[in-house]
């Protein structure tokens, strides 16, 4: 039994002979082929300890390199608009103040109104070069919030579509990205309103 026939998956495709041996796998067969995405695990097995405090925080370093290479698309006073590293959607952004604090309490009332307005300017320059149907707009707090960097706050600004749930992400937990980070960083960071400190 070839591994196609064993997961439920067409058995005789062209070339299957020449990759394929008589392995088996375990468990129940199902119409599902597996889409694997290795890169993921340093992230994943990295977890909350690889962020012991800022000198390796990626949201304190990040702004000590280039816009270019730290994936910045603006530089604020106070806080600075990230693409993230492993976005749910194209054009992902995240929103984080420079001072490294854990909890949406701890920024100050000056570093609040940079905060949402670069969340909402953020959202136009979407709507301008990506044109989403909607946006999904949060905070995890915490590791037992869902934080993957809970030391550092950063708020998410994740473009939607209609269609953009499809089986990749429920079933095979893979995104289909469509342009590359630089790509996106340039279009973003080309179509933010007014001055920028970016690099």
């Amino acid at each position: 039994m070839t591994v196609q026939e064993n997961t439920g998956a067409a058995a005789d495709l062209p070339g299957d002979a020449d990759v394929t041996d008589d392995f088996g796998l375990a468990g129940v067969p199902d119409a599902f082929q597996r889409l694997w995405t290795p890169h993921r695990m340093a992230y994943i097995k990295g977890g909350q300890d690889q962020f012991k405090d800022k000198n390796d925080c990626p949201f304190c370093v990040g702004p000590t390199r280039s816009d270019k290479e730290s994936l910045i698309v603006h530089r604020g006073k106070t806080c600075y608009v990230v693409l993230n590293l492993f976005p749910y959607n194209p054009g992902h952004l995240l929103i984080c103040p420079y001072r490294h604090v854990p909890d949406y309490t701890d920024i100050t009332v000056e570093e609040t109104a940079e905060f949402a307005d670069l969340t909402q300017t953020a959202m136009r320059v979407l709507r301008k070069v990506s044109n989403p149907s909607g946006f999904n707009l949060g905070m995890n707090q915490g590791v037992t919030g869902g934080a993957g960097i809970a030391a550092h706050l950063h708020q998410h600004v994740v473009p939607r579509w209609g269609g953009d749930g499809n089986f990749f992400p429920i079933i095979a937990q893979t995104k289909a990205i469509t342009q590359t980070l630089d790509e996106v960083r340039k279009l973003v960071a080309e179509a933010w309103p007014g001055e920028s400190n970016a690099q």
